[in-house]
Formats: structure tokens, C-alpha cells, sequence
């Protein structure tokens, strides 16, 4: 009986560590994710100020 609960202890601990792996990973992949939104949005601002620069340049000429 003994031996049983340790199993059960084990298998409840090695269950915990796995759904924190989990949630580790998926945290990690979502804050990712919302960091390329972020770096795209900064790229297609970049692009447009580009644009309105080239814009201007070409009407003081």
C-alpha cells in the first residue's frame, strides 16, 4: 500500500510538471506571436513614413 501512494504521489507531481511545461510553452508561443504582430505593425509605420517622405521629397523638386 505503501508503494502505491508514492506511485500515486509521483504520477500526480510528474502530471503537475507537465501541465506547467505546457502552459510555459504556450505562453511562450503566444507572447511570440504577439511580438511579430507588433514588429509588423512597426514595419507597414515604417513603410508609410517612407512613403509620405518620398512623397514630399519628390513635390520639393
Amino acid at each position: 500500500m505503501h508503494l502505491l501512494n508514492e506511485d500515486l504521489a509521483r504520477a500526480h507531481c510528474r502530471s503537475k510538471l507537465n501541465d506547467a511545461e505546457q502552459n510555459r510553452r504556450f505562453y511562450l508561443a503566444r507572447s511570440m506571436e504577439r511580438a511579430q504582430k507588433r514588429a509588423e505593425r512597426a514595419s507597414r509605420r515604417a513603410e508609410r513614413a517612407s512613403a509620405r517622405a518620398r512623397l514630399a521629397l519628390a513635390r520639393l523638386v
